[in-house]
Formats: structure tokens, C-alpha cells, sequence
């Protein structure tokens, strides 16, 4: 098999320069045996909503033909970056810390991760702890509990321990819920006064929430908890918990996935833009950690700034 990455990008002026170039399934962008090349740092704080920011991270985008292609290569980048952090299992940690999100990613999961994790041996995942990025106070058998969604499609089929999986207490209201959240967490990731997972996978919205971080929503300037509750989302259900910017942004990776044309206006807006007021997804900016946006080609239709564009063939 051979995938075919093409890039391009449009310079200042009249000039344009369309650059190709090919690379077997090893060498994807997210391969631990070669770091991604990453994007001008010039062009990175011109184009990035955050910019204002006192930093922005580096940031690699990668656009699939299909939301089938997409997930794949989703799969694979998990199970790398699991087995790197299994590799240090003599380090402090040993463990891989992954954070999840709802929605599509679900299903994206559910159909590619069982089966990139098995090649690495059965006993892979047990060194796994898996988190949410949040959650909707619901019970775990109604639809709207990603949890529940997680249980029904992903973990019968992937066998992390079950003690290892972080979720919320539905029955608590939702500002104990988010506390109990938290103390959680903090257990998991022992040492850490903010959990730093090793691998966070977001979603996004059409009007570039992320999480259940929402545009002008005071919990954007929440900067003491790790977890924070939310009475009055404007996506139902309306109480849910969250995690806040400073763990998103503690994280040694973040994933952003977007597929469909209804995200191509926004995602516009967040990678190319320069707003005063950024949108939340603009806002997760890891400090040290490295940034990648996966996109289907509807998603990524409007796009003008360089990318990396994979076909399996």
C-alpha cells in the first residue's frame, strides 16, 4: 500500500507553488521515527486566530478523502502514540493517558482503534487510562451519554480494565459532579497538579466550540479548575461537565477532527483567521505539545493555507 501526500501553498502576490511528494504508511506525518515538519513559524502566527496569544503552537493539518481514510490513520496515530508511551514504562508514568470526545468520533473509533490496537498484542491496552474530554449529566444508558456511547460501541470491543476508565458521576448534581470529576483525575495522574494527558482527541462544532466550551462563554477565562460544570450550554442537554483550557492546553498532543461540509466556514475562521475574539477551539494551543487537525476534504474545502493531503490507494 502507498500513500500519496501532496501539499501546497499560496504565497504573497501573484505567485503560487504546488509542491508534490509521496511517502509509504510508516512515514505519515504522526510516525514516532520522524518527527512531522512542521509549519513556519511565521506562517503559523500569521494565519492563527490565537495569534494575539503569547504563543502559538506548531500546528500540522492533514486532510483524508474520507471520513473512512480519516479514521484509519486516526487508529494508527492512537496506537503509536500508545506504544511510545509504553516504551517508557520504566519512566515515571509507564502508562498512556488518553482523552476522548463525543459525537461522530464515537463511531470513527469504535470501527478503527479495536483492530490497530490488536496489532500490537492483546495486553496492549491494559496500560491504558482513558479519560473524557466531557460529558453530558445524563445516565450512561441514555444516547446522550458519551460514556455510554464509548461502552456500547467501543469498549466491549477494546479491553482497557475497567478501573481505568475515568467517568463522571451521573447522579451527583453537576457542580458535584464536576468536583468528583476532578478528584478523580488528580488520582489518576498522580503528581500532576494539572493532568497532562498524552494524547487528547477533540471534536468540533459548526460554531467552533470544542469540548463544552462554548463561544463567549464565561468558562473560556476559567483558569484555577481542572474541570469545570455548566448549567447553560447552548447545545442540549444543557448541564454537563467539562474540561477547561488549561488541560487542553497541558496536553503533550491534541488531535482536532472535523469531518463534513457543514465545519469548512468555521475551520476557515480558526486556521486562517485573525479574530479578536477567537473562537474556543482557536484557544487550545498546547505550551509544549504538538497540535494536528484531521480533516475530511468537505471539512477542509475552504481552506488556503498549506496542508498535507493523504489518498490511500
Amino acid at each position: 500500500m502507498v500513500i500519496y501526500s501532496f501539499s501546497w501553498s499560496f504565497q504573497s502576490g501573484w505567485n503560487a507553488a504546488v509542491h508534490f511528494r509521496w511517502c509509504p504508511l510508516e512515514l505519515l506525518p504522526f510516525s514516532p521515527a520522524v518527527p512531522p515538519p512542521p509549519v513556519p513559524p511565521s506562517l503559523v502566527a500569521a494565519r492563527s486566530p490565537a495569534s494575539a496569544m503569547a504563543r502559538s503552537a506548531p500546528r500540522l493539518i492533514s486532510v483524508f478523502p474520507s471520513p473512512q481514510e480519516l479514521g484509519a490513520s486516526l487508529a494508527q496515530l492512537v496506537v503509536q502514540r500508545a506504544t511510545q508511551c509504553g516504551a517508557d514504562a520504566g519512566g515515571p508514568r509507564g502508562r498512556f493517558f488518553l482523552g476522548v470526545s463525543g459525537g461522530s468520533l464515537v463511531g470513527l473509533l469504535a470501527q478503527e482503534l479495536p483492530r490497530a490496537a490488536a496489532s500490537e498484542g492483546p495486553a496492549a491496552p491494559d496500560r491504558w487510562t482513558l479519560g473524557f474530554c466531557d460529558e453530558r449529566l445524563v445516565g450512561f444508558a441514555d444516547p446522550e451519554s458519551t460514556y455510554g456511547q464509548y461502552r456500547t460501541h467501543l469498549l466491549s470491543k477494546l479491553p482497557i480494565p475497567e478501573s481505568q476508565v475515568i467517568t463522571i458521576n451521573p447522579t451527583l448534581s453537576v457542580e458535584a459532579a464536576a468536583a468528583d470529576y476532578a478528584e478523580k483525575l488528580r488520582e489518576a495522574f498522580q503528581g500532576d497538579s494539572i493532568p497532562v494527558f498524552d494524547l487528547l482527541i477533540l471534536g468540533i462544532g459548526p460554531d467552533g466550540h470544542t469540548c463544552s466550551l462554548f463561544p463567549d462563554h464565561p468558562l473560556l477565562q476559567e483558569k484555577e479548575k481542572i474541570v469545570a460544570p455548566i448549567n447553560n450550554s447552548p447545545k442540549p442537554p444543557p448541564q454537563r461537565v467539562t474540561l477547561t483550557l488549561p488541560v487542553l492546553n497541558a496536553a503533550r498532543m491534541v488531535v482536532f477532527v472535523a469531518t463534513g461540509e457543514s465545519k469548512a466556514a468555521v475551520l476557515k475562521r480558526i486556521l486562517e483567521g485573525e479574530e479578536e475574539n477567537p473562537l474556543p477551539a482557536a484557544l487550545v494551543q498546547p505550551h509544549t505539545g504538538k497540535l494536528y487537525w484531521f480533516l475530511d476534504e468537505p471539512a477542509a474545502k475552504l481552506l488556503s493555507v498549506p496542508f498535507e493531503k493523504h489518498s490511500i490507494l
